[in-house]
């Protein structure tokens, strides 16, 4: 009888590869499904190694088996990985850049913030000039509201100014503001609270004693136990919020002059 070729240890064929008889005696090796060869040696294919597996360029080709794998968009990218579509930071909540900021998409899944015209910082937080900035702070606002009721309009020029703004609860609470709306004295009492020609932050204050506010009289200023007194009365309790033409302190009382 013949010789049944396939007979014993696959017929010397690889473990991976089906042993089939051809003519009586002989053989022939033939790779499983996945794999590939001459049948004495079978390697598994590796998909991902051809065109990406089928995947899209921006996508990672992983092998799962014998000429399987799958397809997962890279970090940025959305979709099913056979396709993937760029997802742009800037087109939700602008990229988490201030509202007064330019989101730029950038190369490597990243974007960047950078303040519009008229505004500084670092995009991620943006300030215009202190007249604006006076109004987008509850603390300030009440201070705003008196300037604009008054129609002063000092410090929405070019400045530098800085100012001395009592608190909105101060401004709400004390008694004398309606008596200096109704004579007329109002106007002095805030201009009183602004210095101009100059942007003075906290750590500039502490080096002086004086500053002539736009009102025309002098505010004594005094440093001592790490706090800031205007006029031996109100303390500065919020400092050096920057815009575009000065800086903003609030303090604690109103200044009388």
């Amino acid at each position: 009888s013949a010789i049944d070729a396939c007979g014993s240890n696959n017929g010397g064929c690889s473990s991976k590869a089906e042993c089939r008889r051809t003519t009586p005696g002989n053989r022939a090796c033939v790779c499983s499904a996945g794999y590939t060869g001459d049948g004495i040696v079978c390697l598994e294919i590796n998909p991902c190694l051809v065109n990406n597996g089928g995947c899209d360029r921006n996508a990672e080709c992983t092998q799962t088996g014998p000429n399987q794998a799958v397809c997962n968009c890279l970090k940025g990218y959305s979709g099913d990985g056979k396709t993937c579509t760029y997802i742009s930071l800037c087109s939700q909540n602008n990229g988490g850049c201030s509202e007064f900021a330019i989101c730029n998409d950038t190369e490597l899944t990243d974007r960047t913030c950078t303040c519009k015209p008229n505004y500084i910082g670092d995009g991620f937080k943006c300030r215009g000039n202190i007249f604006q900035e006076l109004l987008r702070n509850s603390n300030t606002s009440k201070f705003y509201f008196h300037l604009q009721a008054l129609s002063i309009r000092d410090i929405s020029g070019p400045g530098p100014f800085t100012l001395f703004v009592p608190h909105t609860d101060i401004l709400k609470s004390d008694p004398r503001v309606k008596d200096w709306i109704a004579k007329g004295v109002m106007a002095q009492v805030l201009r009183y609270h602004m210095v101009a020609c100059a942007s003075l932050l906290y750590k500039d204050l502490t080096a002086i004693t004086n500053v002539t506010s736009l009102q025309g009289d002098f505010i004594h200023i005094s440093y001592s136990q790490n706090s800031l007194v205007l006029n031996n009365k109100a303390e500065i309790v919020l400092s050096d919020t920057v815009g575009t033409n000065g800086v903003i302190h609030v303090i604690n009382q109103i200044l009388v002059p």
